[in-house]
């Protein structure tokens, strides 16, 4: 629901607005959260800034760009392979050929989808949404070695580090904000409301506790469900195209997304016995 939220809100507020109301509503709730100590601050800078302005910038100017949501919502997914991958060189962690694999399968997924006649029209979108997922892929894998760190506060440091710099951002480089909020009708505001407080204070505190004590395997197969919802939602509701090679596309893509998942499951699994 959040993703089609975000394509709601953006349709009437500026992108870089969106994510400043968002995580204004996130601060006010998260802000108690947020006190010394703040053990391995080079990790937390890097979250705060990758996974807060720039992440979130990414994501709600592709919703902007873009004229239908689902597409857009399954190039985002890439962010799982991408955390593989940023694992193998950021961490040193092992990346195994089944991984590979997947990779290669999602990317071939999303080029196949974005080649689609109707869906090519938003190639620039998705191009931003994969830079939004790649983003997302290096926050997560620093979470993962900030065990030390408490996820309610992980993301209200992530909140309150977001919240003026998306705020200054939009001031200096977007217009017509005060009209575009005049306009904004009560199922925007709702969105709002569910971004702000729904997802970043309960579901991404969430996700942070999970990748801080699962393995990706164990957590992806429920994430995958997010396009799926998103795409019906979508094709429902807002008036998404969803043409036989959008839909293969999407399928190959999340088929890759699981075969990584699937496989850094396994090579934990056989660390674990080892």
């Amino acid at each position: 629901m959040n993703n089609a939220g975000a394509k709601l809100a953006t349709e009437t507020l500026p992108p870089l607005l969106v994510g400043a109301i968002r995580f204004g509503l996130a601060t006010a709730c998260l802000i108690v959260f947020v006190r010394p100590p703040f053990p391995d601050w080079r990790s937390l800078l890097l979250i705060v800034i990758v996974g807060g302005p720039i992440q979130y910038g990414l994501a709600y100017t592709a919703y902007w760009m873009a004229t239908d949501v689902s597409p857009v919502t399954v190039a985002n997914q890439l962010w799982i392979p991408f955390t593989a991958l940023f694992a193998f060189l950021i961490l040193g962690e092992r990346l195994s050929r089944a991984a590979l694999v997947g990779m290669g399968v999602a990317f071939v997924g999303v080029a196949w989808m974005t080649l689609d006649a109707h869906a090519l029209q938003d190639w620039k979108a998705i191009l931003v949404a994969i830079a939004a997922g790649a983003a997302w892929g290096v926050t997560t894998v620093v979470a993962r070695r900030t065990t030390s760190i408490p996820p309610l506060k992980m993301q209200g440091l992530l909140a309150l580090g977001a919240f003026p710099v998306m705020a200054f951002g939009s001031a200096v480089f977007e217009h017509g904000q005060w009209e575009a909020v005049k306009s904004a009708t009560p199922m925007v505001w709702a969105s709002l409301l569910w971004a702000g407080i729904v997802s970043s204070v309960l579901a991404t505190t969430l996700l942070f506790w999970l990748v801080q004590r699962r393995e990706a395997g164990r957590v992806t197969p429920y994430l995958l469900v997010t396009p799926v919802v998103s795409m019906l939602i979508g094709w429902g509701l807002m008036g998404d195209v969803l043409t036989p090679q959008i839909l293969t596309g999407s399928a190959i893509t999340m088929g890759g997304v699981a075969l990584v998942a699937l496989a850094e499951r396994g090579l934990r699994a056989g660390a674990a016995k080892a």
